[in-house]
């Protein structure tokens, strides 16, 4: 185990700067925060944390839209505060881990300034332009993923430019190499200041065809996404030709060529495709790719253990060498307490979605506030600040249900987050009633069963870094082995609000393993496992 690199098996607690903590008092998160915090993070037993974007930017898409990818947004400090959280987290031996948004850049960056001006200037070519139809209409049928075309005119040019998100969001042209060296530059600079990692994000946007096909409608009954909800005209194409092209491996090796020039360093891919699993197969095999890489496939409604099950044995089938890195929420998609418990708050699920998570082959990524069990937060229209909710109201209601600030302290304004008479987004009651503070004078709180979970689970190789194998079981029960060297466990989750019974007379159990702080299922004569609602078991077997 001492001789496996950090990441594998790794926990990596996703932090949202704008939500963790306000240090000012202006009711948005920032570094400060971020490093007044960082002993509570350390306590959780995590190996790292991801920050999400504190880049310069307008703010269109919160921090994913960048105006200068080598500074700090005053929003949320300065680089002086960057350097003291580096410093700290390296302190308390976490790891640090920060987005890049490589794909695209904001409207408002110097590159896109001097590229709209002209097609003969420096940086013509720096993103994705074309010429309109005859008729004057866009290049082809390409979509964005916030709505409509993903092609906005540019009268001073008399082109249209390439967006996949926001028509804020303008994509670079990563065919020219002076963008792809730009882009390994800027990388470079924060390797330089220390950091431990990046997650790469919409990492399979980055290339274009330059043919510039049409993509093929998507039939009816085959309208699912990833990210997006099906009502959303982007479901409607298969996105072959402006998602995924063949060169993304290449510019991959060639970031991976950087990264191991800085020992440690590593890659957290953010996989969206029309074959996701597939994708970050190709993507994280042999040693020149990506170290890791995570998808949506666990970010959906579908809670149930064939899902589970497949989703992960299918990745296993194809990923070879290739490490994957599991998710079941983030600032993304509705918080996993309300989509997998249909709505109901229960410790003891909260408790299991947890160790299931850290039971998977692989590294994860928690996000902030699943160690206490936040629901999605109710938010109304007019208080909505995600451009995507706002846009596909009320059959889609955006992410901010999911990016809501961190309740600390119940009775303290704004939950101890924020010294301010608003914050950003409004803390629900309900999540006042999970706070930190309460949750740690509670011993059987989500948040202590978290803390203790992760620490207990370093102590077995075969959790961190074994191999999976399922089993054959009937709903709603989800059990499989994980093996490394001479140990091997089984593991066995109840993912019903039932009891339910798991035949065990088939294993040569040694010892069951109950100090995981878990709620536990009972063996009963040796063969009959009994499990009440929302329990778990493991066991040392031959």
């Amino acid at each position: 185990m001492s001789q496996l690199s950090w990441w594998r098996g790794g926990v990596i607690y996703q932090v949202y700067p704008r939500s963790l903590m306000d240090s000012n008092g202006d009711g948005v998160g920032d570094l400060q925060g971020i490093i007044a915090k960082l002993d509570y993070i350390a306590s959780l037993n995590v190996d790292a944390i991801w920050i999400s974007p504190f880049f310069k930017s307008p703010m269109k898409d919160f921090g994913y839209d960048i105006s200068d990818y080598l500074d700090v947004d005053p929003m949320f400090g300065s680089m002086n505060d960057f350097d003291e959280l580096i410093a700290k987290a390296h302190e308390l031996n976490i790891k640090v881990i920060i987005d890049q948004v490589l794909s695209h850049t904001s409207d408002e960056h110097a590159w896109f300034k001097q590229s709209k001006l002209s097609r003969d200037n420096d940086k013509a070519d720096w993103y994705v332009w074309a010429d309109p139809q005859d008729d004057g209409t866009a290049p082809n049928n390409w979509l964005a993923i916030f709505g409509g075309c993903a092609w906005e005119w540019e009268p001073r040019r008399q082109q249209y430019y390439l967006h996949n998100f926001l028509k804020s969001q303008p994509d670079l042209n990563f065919h020219n190499p002076e963008v792809r060296q730009a882009v390994l530059d800027n990388v470079e600079f924060w390797l330089k200041k220390g950091v431990d990692g990046f997650r790469l994000d919409a990492i399979t946007f980055c290339y274009h065809d330059e043919q510039l096909r049409d993509n093929p409608a998507k039939p009816k009954d085959q309208r699912q996404g990833r990210g997006f909800s099906e009502d959303n005209p982007y479901a409607y194409q298969y996105h072959y030709y402006n998602n995924t092209r063949p060169q993304t491996v290449g510019f991959i090796e060639d970031l991976r060529s950087l990264i191991n020039q800085y020992p440690g360093a590593v890659t957290l891919g953010e996989v969206s495709s029309e074959d996701s699993l597939a994708t970050m197969a190709e993507y994280t095999q042999g040693d020149d790719r990506l170290h890791m890489a995570y998808s949506f496939e666990l970010l959906t409604n579908d809670f149930s253990a064939a899902y589970i099950r497949q989703t992960v044995e299918e990745l296993e089938a194809s990923i070879g060498d290739g490490w994957p890195c599991w998710a079941i929420g983030n600032h993304d998609v509705q918080r996993v307490a309300t989509r997998w418990g249909k709505g109901e708050s229960n410790p003891n699920l909260v408790k299991m979605l947890n160790a299931l998570l850290c039971s998977l082959r692989g590294s994860v990524c928690s996000y902030q506030g699943e160690e206490l069990g936040l629901t999605e937060a109710p938010i109304e229209f007019e208080q909505l600040q995600d451009p995507f909710g706002i846009t596909f109201w009320p059959m889609f209601k955006g992410r901010d249900g999911c990016r809501t600030p961190m309740p600390w302290v119940k009775e303290h304004q704004q939950a101890g987050f924020s010294e301010s008479k608003q914050a950003w987004l409004p803390i629900p009651d309900a999540h006042k009633a999970l706070s930190v503070d309460l949750q740690e004078a509670n011993s059987d709180s989500s948040l202590h069963t978290y803390r203790h979970f992760l620490a207990w689970r370093k102590q077995y190789p075969a959790l961190v870094a074994g191999d999976i194998q399922f089993i054959d079981t009937d709903e709603p029960v989800l059990a499989f082995t994980r093996h490394f060297e001479t140990q091997t466990l089984l593991v066995v989750f109840n993912l019903a609000n039932s009891a339910n019974q798991f035949d065990v007379s088939s294993f040569s159990i040694k010892q069951v393993i109950d100090n995981h702080g878990l709620a536990s299922g009972e063996l009963v004569d040796g063969n009959n496992l009994t499990l009440a609602a929302y329990n778990s078991f493991y066991a040392v077997i031959d």
